[in-house]
């Protein structure tokens, strides 16, 4: 009788963890608009930022790089991107694409429980507004969507719309300081009485307008 197999413990990767550690909390930094557009980064830089050598941060930067959360020119100059009005275009309309079909799909599923906490999340956005902190504002805008979004159980769709936030995290703090925002995104309101109401086609126009209005106001 051949006797049933044994995992082979495996060695701590203390490198591998750094890399990951340090992608994350890089990647959620450029998301949440913590970085301004065209801001350069150094690997020395980074690995001070956490604490790390040059492998692991140099290993996040290619990983954020191929996200296209960074860029990389041919000197070797790492930078957070500074969109084109093309680019700009292109990434709209990327989000009005991704973001009402998943909230289509979350639609069946929005039991009172979501909407209530949907209302909840909103009244952060209200208070990062008051406060007139960009990030802070980015950060809950991106959770009011992304909760919305998981009730779709489109883990595809969702981890592309995440990789559009992701190179738009940036150019949504720029944005903010256009706006000049002194109250919560109004379509957000029109967002959840679509939800209240079933409402899929009310939904989907809410959800687009909101995601496209703002970032086409920075075309100029």
């Amino acid at each position: 009788m051949i006797p049933p197999a044994t995992a082979t413990p495996r060695s701590p990767d203390p490198t591998g963890a750094a890399h990951d550690r340090v992608y994350r909390a890089l990647r959620t930094r450029i998301m949440h608009g913590e970085l301004a557009p065209g801001e350069s980064l150094t690997l020395r830089g980074i690995g001070k930022l956490f604490g790390v050598s040059m492998t692991p941060a140099r290993e996040a930067v290619r990983r954020l790089v191929a996200e296209g959360a960074l860029s990389l020119s041919s000197s070797g100059r790492v930078a957070t991107p500074a969109l084109t009005n093309e680019r700009i275009e292109e990434l709209a309309s990327l989000r009005a694409m991704l973001e009402p079909e998943l909230a289509s799909r979350a639609l069946p599923r929005a039991h009172f429980a979501l909407i209530d906490r949907l209302e909840s999340i909103n009244a952060g956005v209200s208070q990062m507004v008051a406060r007139h902190d960009a990030s802070g504002y980015i950060r809950m805008n991106l959770e009011f969507h992304r909760t919305l979004y998981l009730r779709a159980q489109a883990p595809a769709i969702l981890a592309m719309t995440e990789t559009v936030w992701l190179q738009l995290g940036p150019t949504m703090r720029a944005l903010y300081g256009r706006l000049r925002r002194t109250e919560p995104p109004y379509h957000h309101k029109l967002i959840l009485a679509a939800l209240r109401a079933g409402d899929e086609p009310g939904l989907r126009l809410a959800v687009r307008t909101d995601v496209t209005q703002g970032l086409r106001l920075l075309k100029g």
